[in-house]
């Protein structure tokens, strides 16, 4: 009776840290609402000093967002398995951390321009399945607002952003589109492409920028 007993407490002794996990894994909606929390929160009491060091944003930007982002998986659908599949692992691990760094520098410039004007999570959505989307709605400086919409999958038991469209521009999409440019103009040269891929983010700037300037009131 009392192995028994002890081989019972063993199991659930086994199952704790699992059981724990299910109960605090956080919904997609929470992870969206809790991430533009605590990054806005960052910015407004550190804005001055990233104005002045904006290195030392991004890299705060990438402690907060990375974590939350699925990057080897944005960064294979970015290539499209045309591209992945005869790139060596040395260059996919180059392609994803250029991408990490050129996405927080994307996001991080845009973000160092605004003064807090107001962002609006809308309520959950549906998230019974492996796939959802958060929604929100972002007041520009320019007294527009913009919709924004964070597509998330479930990795591991746990959500991770896969993509978003900002103000009805898809960013995966604009983003394969233009890796498949490059691809072309660069002769087909994987590393040359992805050495010059922060340049091709800065040009998704400049498209998204263009589009909210056309919505400007």
């Amino acid at each position: 009776m009392i192995s028994t007993l002890r081989r019972g407490l063993l199991v659930l002794l086994a199952a704790l840290p699992l059981m724990a996990n299910a109960v605090a894994a956080p919904s997609a909606h929470d992870i969206i609402e809790r991430t533009t929390k605590e990054l806005l929160a960052d910015l407004a009491a550190n804005k001055e000093q990233y104005k002045q060091s904006p290195s030392a944003f991004y890299d705060a930007l990438n402690g907060i967002v990375g974590p939350v982002v699925d990057a080897d998986g944005i960064s294979r659908s970015i290539m499209t398995v045309k591209y992945s599949r005869k790139a060596t692992p040395a260059q996919m691990q180059r392609f994803q951390d250029n991408f990490k760094r050129s996405l927080m520098q994307f996001y991080g410039n845009a973000l160092l321009e605004y003064n807090n004007q107001g962002i609006v999570v809308s309520p959950a959505k549906d998230e019974s399945g492996t796939r959802t989307s958060v929604d929100m709605q972002v007041k520009g400086n320019n007294g527009a607002v913009y919709p924004v919409s964070y597509t998330l999958e479930k990795i591991n038991g746990e959500w991770k952003v896969r993509n978003v469209i900002i103000n009805g521009i898809n960013i995966g999409k604009l983003f394969r589109d233009q890796f498949a440019d490059a691809m072309q103009r660069n002769g087909n040269d994987l590393d040359k492409t992805i050495d010059g891929w922060a340049g091709e983010v800065a040009k998704a700037k400049e498209v998204t920028e263009e589009a909210a300037e056309k919505q400007a009131p």
